[in-house]
């Protein structure tokens, strides 16, 4: 099982921890970590963009000029997609993007990404997050503590929603709960905070 040190909100370290094997120890699979990417990018589209065609243009009901004798060629209607102000050939239309993929493959890669955060020591385990004050200043004082200033850094809680709040006039931070962590954002930030009862509603739900 691979351990890592836990730190307080000071920064100093405090003790070891034993993570699971089956979470934080898996070999790192970058096809299943991309294939998830790309499907919670792709799920996140609204796909409602729109085109209009000759048929849904307004106007264009009467033929501009007679079929024969003008020496112009021939037209039907002011709405053709040849004419300015007409319809859109092949024009976007709404549609979902949804991708569909096994709940095995996105736990793997989560479990892979978390993996490679032990693997690169970036995943620092937090005894807790006690805030003197429900302000941005706090967590800002924490990552500072560490020295992680500049950093895109990420804090994942056991449902604390001070945390969250104060952390999201933060640029480049991000906090989330254990039920709303995901690939994206695993690998999107460098620095991964996470509490110890964190890690342990991560390894009751992935184990």
């Amino acid at each position: 099982m691979p351990k890592v040190s836990t730190y307080n909100i000071t920064g100093a370290q405090t003790g070891e921890i034993e993570l699971n094997d089956s979470v934080f120890g898996v070999e790192v699979n970058e096809a299943v970590m991309r294939q998830a990417v790309l499907r919670q990018l792709a799920n996140e589209r609204q796909g409602t963009h729109a085109t209009k065609t000759r048929g849904l243009v307004r106007g264009g009901g009467r033929k501009p000029w007679k079929q024969k004798g003008t020496g112009r060629a021939r037209v039907g209607s002011t709405r053709s997609p040849l004419w300015v102000g007409g319809g859109t050939v092949w024009g976007p239309h709404p549609r979902s993007y949804e991708q569909k993929m096994p709940r095995k493959a996105r736990r793997l890669a989560v479990k892979s990404a978390l993996s490679d955060k032990v693997n690169t020591n970036e995943l620092y385990v937090l005894d807790e997050i006690n805030l003197a004050a429900a302000k941005t200043k706090e967590v800002a004082q924490i990552i500072n503590n560490f020295k992680f200033t500049g950093e895109k850094v990420l804090f994942v809680t056991d449902n604390d929603e001070v945390v969250t709040r104060c952390a999201r006039n933060i640029e480049g931070v991000k906090a989330v709960s254990t039920t709303g962590i995901n690939i994206f954002d695993l690998l999107h930030y460098t620095k991964l905070f996470v509490t110890k009862s964190a890690v342990a509603k991560i390894e009751e739900v992935l184990g």
